[in-house]
């Protein structure tokens, strides 16, 4: 997959839509900034940071992703696939539903998502070392660049859901000692039921990840 490395961006998730956009760039491709200074996290909330964090956004065909991958659940499995890199990497990390990353209780990273035609734009940013953006920070080693050659080749893979699934349902019970936010409202996680298509059951009602 190409790879596109920048000092600095703006927001790589802006840069690599605006290029698909205009049919600049097609998928698949990669961006990667060395520092980001108008990131955008979950419900448009700002993701920034310094240099020698991870801030990538990648573009996938929908056509290559598994067959049994529900779209809205896409930031579960990029995010999990994100997950088992770093714990390659000896990184003791967390996925918390549906596209949190964490260290313990500390949130140290995020995955959005966002369809452009038929393809799929995901960005992730995780603080690996700094965290001037009021999260904690894995304190790792990892060089940014390093980090996105080991995850696209297990990206490449394209695992089943399922496959990924059955790993995460284990990991989910770390989740429910969390809420989420629904529908502009904050809701607990203890008695959410985890289905296979990775939504929830909360309060009777099904919900998806929608990131």
């Amino acid at each position: 997959m190409e790879i596109q490395l920048f000092e600095t961006l703006p927001s790589t998730q802006k840069y690599l839509v605006e290029q698909l956009q205009n049919s600049i760039l097609s998928a698949p491709i990669a961006v990667l900034a060395l520092e980001q200074n108008a990131g955008v996290g979950s419900r448009d909330n700002a993701w920034s940071g310094g240099e020698g964090n991870f801030f990538a956004s990648i573009a996938v065909s929908l056509d290559d992703l598994p067959t049994d991958l529900t779209l809205a659940s896409a930031s579960i499995y990029f995010s999990y696939i994100m997950k088992q890199t770093l714990v390659e990497f000896d990184e003791n990390i967390w996925l918390k539903w549906p596209n949190d990353f964490y260290i313990g209780r500390k949130k140290v990273g995020g995955t959005i998502t966002q369809k452009v035609d038929n393809v799929l734009v995901f960005g992730i940013g995780i603080n690996l070392k700094k965290n001037q953006n009021g999260y904690s920070a894995l304190q790792s080693d990892i060089s940014p660049k390093v980090l996105l050659d080991k995850y696209l080749l297990m990206l490449e893979k394209f695992p089943k859901w399922k496959q990924i699934f059955s790993e995460y349902q284990v990991e989910f019970e770390l989740s429910k000692e969390f809420s989420v936010h629904i529908e502009n409202y904050q809701k607990s996680l203890v008695d959410a039921c985890l289905q296979p298509d990775g939504s929830l059951i909360i309060e009777g009602k099904k919900v998806f990840s929608l990131r």
